[in-house]
């Protein structure tokens, strides 16, 4: 087995690899380098330097695995290297030690004004009483975002003997109990901290989570710290609470632009900027070259890759199902409202019949899959959804009345259920039932509205109008009522996603009792 190091990574990583296979290390390749060399390997391992872009990957015929020695994949192209069967693999744990002490470090150098004294010091200045800190003992921490990263800073926080809170709908309560972390909702989250730090992925979802509105929520003695994605935090929202003075102190190691040229955070009061330092340690990067150092001998060796980001082959009459499985997960969790206890689901019909391992595994990738950075998977959905302390419970039923299969998924949360089913037909995902109003929604589009409420005269049209006005263009709409004039359900597919200036346009149109919306990818 031969494999091609294209990136500098930690020399006990290259040592390992190097015990099952021949290696070569040539970094700093252009495009046409590499793709000259990379027929003649089985495994590429790159950081983030190197494109693994689909043109390359034409080149790499023999490539059975690509190794990303860190935790973001975004210089691979993951579905073109899984149409052509290649395991991508990385390495998401190892800088979770460095990434939550670089947060503990962030947070005591606003506790003290330690960037401040060290510059007046510099300057020849004796500060000491502009430059009063506050102790940690005492203060509540709110973690947004109780992953891998977010627990190791309650554990440490803790240390100093503060009071932890969390906001992650995704984790049971019983997984936070674990780490002494009280469960809240994010208001009461920013209305609590003393200080807040952030563990969360970048999506659609979490884009500009802490904006005007939530800063307005904070006490004006309340400190921020981002050291998980740039854009999850409005920096500019937070540049004027320290400018005006409603924001005690802000720290940033990522930033929604890098470098961040121009950024309002750079003249800032009271605020701490590192260049993405979270991972940057000798300690993480040896772990995060021998993690991916072991994957990719796994792969070579016919084994299971433990944090493998691209699903494994699966047969091609499974594969629709498979779909459908994650569709349906992603739907329930969109639609679910409050902290997430258990996952019940029900293969019917011929499914019965079928392995319901990856079907069980692909649930819970749609559930998870805007709750996590980690890409889950086929591969590694179980053990995430093990580390989270998820309950999932499974049963198969014969009975799918006129559906020849059928997936339903129920989510228990401390605020009630959701259940939402589907089914595969002409090959299509449709779903079938949403709660207790059952429909045929063809999941052909990428964007939908879901609203509960009275039924009645007038409502499509009041809607209409607001997304015309926004335009917003509706492709199809979906009508379930329990009774004329009763409880009812509606689902409008749309050609462009709805704002959150528009959902509160529409929650307040009379008889609208709740309006959510959910995205599927494309």
């Amino acid at each position: 087995m031969r494999i091609l190091i294209a990136d500098p990574i930690a020399e006990e990583g290259i040592a390992r690899l190097r015990q099952s296979a021949s290696v070569d290390v040539k970094t700093a390749l252009s495009v046409e380098e590499l793709c000259s060399e990379l027929p003649s390997y089985d495994a590429l391992v790159v950081r983030s330097q190197t494109r693994v872009t689909a043109e390359i990957l034409e080149r790499g015929r023999n490539l059975k695995v690509i190794g990303r020695a860190g935790v973001g994949v975004d210089n691979i192209d993951v579905e073109a290297a899984t149409r052509r069967g290649i395991v991508v693999v990385n390495a998401p744990s190892g800088n979770t030690v460095s990434a939550a002490e670089h947060t503990m470090a962030l947070m005591l150098a606003l506790a003290r004004n330690v960037p401040q004294a060290d510059a007046e010091m510099r300057k020849g200045a004796w500060s000491r009483g502009k430059l009063v800190g506050t102790e940690l003992r005492g203060k509540t921490l709110g973690i947004v975002g109780l992953g891998n990263i977010g627990s190791q800073v309650a554990l440490r926080a803790q240390s100093f003997e503060m009071r932890t809170v969390a906001y992650d709908p995704f984790v049971p309560p019983d997984y936070a109990r674990t780490f002494k972390v009280t469960l809240v909702s994010l208001q009461e989250l920013l209305s609590q901290a003393d200080f807040i730090t952030l563990h969360i992925p970048l999506s659609q979802a979490t884009r500009n989570l802490i904006g005007p509105a939530e800063l307005e929520l904070m006490k004006p003695t309340a400190r921020i710290i981002n050291c998980a994605r740039g854009g999850v935090v409005d920096e500019e929202a937070v540049a004027a609470a320290l400018q005006d003075g409603t924001l005690a102190g802000a720290a940033f190691d990522v930033f929604t632009e890098e470098p961040p040229t121009g950024s309002a955070l750079l003249t800032a009061p009271r605020s701490v900027l590192t260049p993405h330092l979270g991972a940057s340690t000798v300690e993480a990067q040896t772990n995060v070259s021998v993690d991916v150092a072991d994957q990719v001998i796994a792969v070579l060796e016919g084994r299971m890759a433990k944090y493998a980001v691209n699903a494994p082959h699966a047969s091609a009459e499974l594969l629709p199902f498979i779909q459908m499985s994650v569709t349906v997960g992603s739907f329930a969790s969109q639609l679910m409202e409050g902290q997430l206890q258990k996952v019940n689901v029900c293969y019917a019909g011929e499914l019965q019949q079928a392995s319901c391992e990856p079907l069980k595994a692909a649930v819970i990738s749609g559930i998870l899959e805007h709750a996590t950075e980690d890409r889950v998977n086929l591969v590694n959905a179980e053990l995430i959804a093990r580390q989270r302390g998820l309950r999932i419970a499974e049963e198969t039923s014969p009975e799918c009345g006129t559906y020849g299969n059928l997936v339903t998924v129920t989510l228990e949360t401390d605020k009630g259920s959701t259940t939402v089913s589907g089914t595969v037909r002409d090959g299509v995902t449709r779903i079938v039932r949403i709660n207790d109003f059952f429909m045929d929604i063809s999941l052909t589009e990428r964007h939908f509205l879901i609203c509960d409420h009275t039924d009645g005269p007038g409502l499509v049209g009041a809607i209409g109008t607001v997304l015309g006005q926004a335009s917003i263009n509706i492709s199809s709409m979906h009508l379930s009522r329990l009774a004329p004039r009763g409880k009812a359900l509606f689902v409008m597919a749309l050609d462009e996603p709805l704002g959150e200036a528009q959902k509160n346009v529409i929650l307040a149109i009379p008889n609208i009792h709740t309006v959510r919306t959910v995205d599927l990818h494309g």
